[in-house]
């Protein structure tokens, strides 16, 4: 496999799902560093920081999740991956409404070390993959359960703080489900 192989791989990957979401498993390290600007910035809305990381993160597993979709080498990986599209598809539209009803402005890219982070998880295969994936995965949402479990007890915004109330048990269980996955080697 020559080197070009995984960029056109993944570039194929994000043509075939069809969606700007994919699209940033393939970024580049130059792409990467630009990716999602800071939209709490622009507002001084209370909890725009929480809205800024939770709809960069969600955006992140969504992408993540198809690749995991796509390219698992376990059944349990390509599940997990699915569900991840999935449920943080149905939040990020959620927070999307919510943020929308108050002006908030949402990210539109995933956070710049979630897209490298993709980049390096596409290039591998098989259990490689599965392990890479897996180790993302659990990261990931260790952080989103500490920032949701964050703006539940202390978030300003009452709909913000019953959204991330509301969405917490969900992230809890696909933390136990990401540490259930198989290893790899």
């Amino acid at each position: 496999m020559t080197r070009l192989a995984p960029r056109y791989l993944a570039l194929a990957l994000a043509l075939a799902v069809g969606t700007t979401g994919m699209a940033f498993a393939q970024t580049n390290e130059a792409q990467a560093d630009r990716a999602a600007p800071n939209p709490a910035t622009m507002t001084n809305a209370p909890d725009a920081k929480f809205v800024e990381a939770a709809s960069a993160a969600g955006l992140a597993e969504v992408s993540l999740g198809k690749l995991g979709a796509q390219q698992g080498q376990s059944q349990d990986v390509k599940a997990f991956g699915q569900q991840m599209v999935d449920d943080h598809t149905k939040a990020n539209d959620e927070l999307k409404t919510i943020a929308a009803g108050k002006s908030i402005p949402v990210s539109t890219l995933p956070m710049a070390q979630d897209a490298k982070a993709a980049t390096m998880i596409a290039k591998k295969q098989g259990a490689a993959f599965d392990a890479a994936f897996k180790k993302k995965m659990v990261a990931d949402h260790e952080k989103a359960v500490m920032l949701f479990t964050k703006e539940s007890k202390g978030g300003k915004d009452p709909d913000l703080k019953a959204f991330a109330t509301k969405t917490l048990p969900t992230l809890q269980h696909h933390l136990e489900m990401a540490k259930q996955l198989p290893a790899g080697k």
